[in-house]
């Protein structure tokens, strides 16, 4: 593997006039940044419709994309939407997404830009959508759900839908996958690779459990038996309750994990590599009992393991493809992990819980991992050498050549550290690398409200010691 470094930074981060992120001038300013700075990943997290907790992992289909990622300026530069009504859309704060205010203007406006496109603009979206069932079943799914008042998809009593609120749903993931291969294409040619994130599982309430009940372990109405989770670990003393539904993993293997497999396909052309979460699900996964009030109560079953990995393979041929295999991990998904092939996860904040013999620690990575100062759960490394004790503190310090009293200072230490380290890939937060403390973390697990919300302004990105980390890129053969 060559070495080579890049930013975690998801699209809702970035700066723009309305509310969260998108994929308009930011990202391909941002992908200057990455440019600039000698890094050669973009990592996001997933791009899917999310639900009324905005987080990215809880999504209404495993292969739609989230409206409030399309560029609302490009519409209206093409005349579907005024410019009165682009103007009602202005944010009234850039440093977080305005989910209430997206909640309450952003589909309405789409619905009208959906109304005015011409009769061959027409034409070309739903030839787009034909030729992809799962868009297809998502944009039905989204307009029963708003027929049944908006229900989950288990409760739904009514069969109808209004036509224009089809077509708004196919309008905007034509839009959104249009705008997203021009995104793409302009990071390319700037040799920056994207690496997006593929959730392990899918929420109850989606388009992939509403057509395709079968594939997860359900009861007759629609409902799940179990669902998914992880035990207690270092975010929670009561481990985490996920809700999701579980596959059903004897049912995928009789037609080789064809669902699966598409979902891998369906994402490798969207971005240049992806993260799997929560791959030891592929080995064992921890199911809980619908009706548990705690992830306690769980236990391990067996899932896909190898034979599921053959398949995956085959789909995704040389392409970059992350296992997370972070929390309660077992020789049996240490070989799973070795048995695949793809680089695992290893994360420095993960380091300072035991000796000098943890796998997170930098002299200790391999070759074939991906590194990472945090994940998207962690806190930020300013927040994390706030909250260490002090002789945890001064271990992290003496680690990484620090002997000052300099926090910030400190942070650059531990980033040159993984840069330094053997790791084949490293990525930074965005956070990391401006030096932000706890009030710029992305999420708590275990903790519903207040998170997936923080955003950054050109500003700040623009403060960022450019030469810096080039020059570092450059030392360490990454750039």
């Amino acid at each position: 593997m060559k070495r080579k470094s890049g930013i975690l930074m998801h699209i809702t981060m970035l700066w723009g006039d309305y509310s969260i992120g998108g994929f308009g001038r930011s990202a391909e300013q941002f992908i200057d940044f990455l440019s600039d700075c000698g890094f050669s990943y973009w990592q996001v997290l997933p791009f899917g419709v999310t639900d009324d907790c905005n987080s990215p992992y809880k999504s209404y289909s495993a292969f739609a994309g989230n409206p409030y990622f399309v560029d609302l300026e490009q519409l209206y530069e093409r005349g579907l939407i005024t410019a009165d009504e682009l103007a009602s859309l202005r944010q009234r704060t850039p440093y977080v997404c305005e989910y209430d205010f997206l909640g309450d203007t952003r589909l309405p406006l789409l619905k009208k830009a959906s109304q005015r496109v011409s009769a061959s603009h027409r034409e070309k979206i739903e030839k787009f959508i034909e030729k992809n069932k799962r868009l297809a079943d998502f944009c039905v799914f989204m307009s029963l759900k708003e027929s049944n008042g908006g229900k989950e998809c288990c409760d739904f009593t009514v069969d109808t839908y209004d036509s224009d609120t089809l077509f708004m749903w196919k309008f905007i993931q034509y839009e959104f996958f249009f705008q997203w291969k021009k995104v793409r294409e302009y990071a390319n040619k700037k040799e920056i690779a994207i690496i997006g994130d593929i959730p392990i599982y899918v929420s109850p309430d989606s388009a992939d459990v509403f057509s395709d009940k079968e594939l997860f372990d359900m009861d007759s109405r629609g409902r799940p038996k179990s669902v998914a989770g992880v035990p207690p670990d270092y975010f929670s003393e009561d481990g985490q309750l996920w809700g999701n539904p579980l596959y059903d993993w004897k049912r995928m293997r009789e037609d080789g994990y064809a669902w699966w497999c598409e979902r891998m396909k369906h994402n490798l052309e969207m971005f240049d590599g992806v993260r799997i979460d929560h791959f030891r699900g592929f080995e064992s996964f921890w199911s809980v009992p619908a009706d548990a009030d705690s992830a306690r109560k769980g236990k391990w079953v067996k899932s896909g393991g190898k034979r599921f990995i053959n398949e995956l393979r085959k789909t995704v041929g040389d392409s970059l493809v992350i296992a997370e295999d972070l929390g309660d991990i077992t020789p049996e998904v240490e070989e799973l992990v070795r048995y695949s092939g793809f680089p695992g996860m290893r994360v420095f904040q993960f380091g300072f819980l035991g000796d000098s013999n943890s796998t997170h620690l930098p002299h200790n990575y391999t070759e074939n991992c991906v590194a990472y100062t945090g994940t998207h759960d962690n806190n930020t490394l300013l927040g994390y050498i706030w909250e260490l004790d002090e002789n945890t503190r001064k271990r992290v310090f003496d680690y990484c050549g620090y002997n000052g009293n300099d926090w910030d200072e400190a942070c650059r230490h531990i980033v040159k550290t993984m840069l330094a380290s053997h790791a084949a890939t490293v990525i930074i937060p965005i956070q990391d690398i401006l030096g932000y403390g706890r009030d710029t973390r992305m999420n708590i697990p275990g903790e519903a409200d207040g998170n997936w919300q923080i955003r950054f302004t050109y500003e700040q990105i623009n403060s960022i010691d450019r030469a810096r980390l080039r020059h570092l890129n450059n030392l360490y053969g990454r750039a």
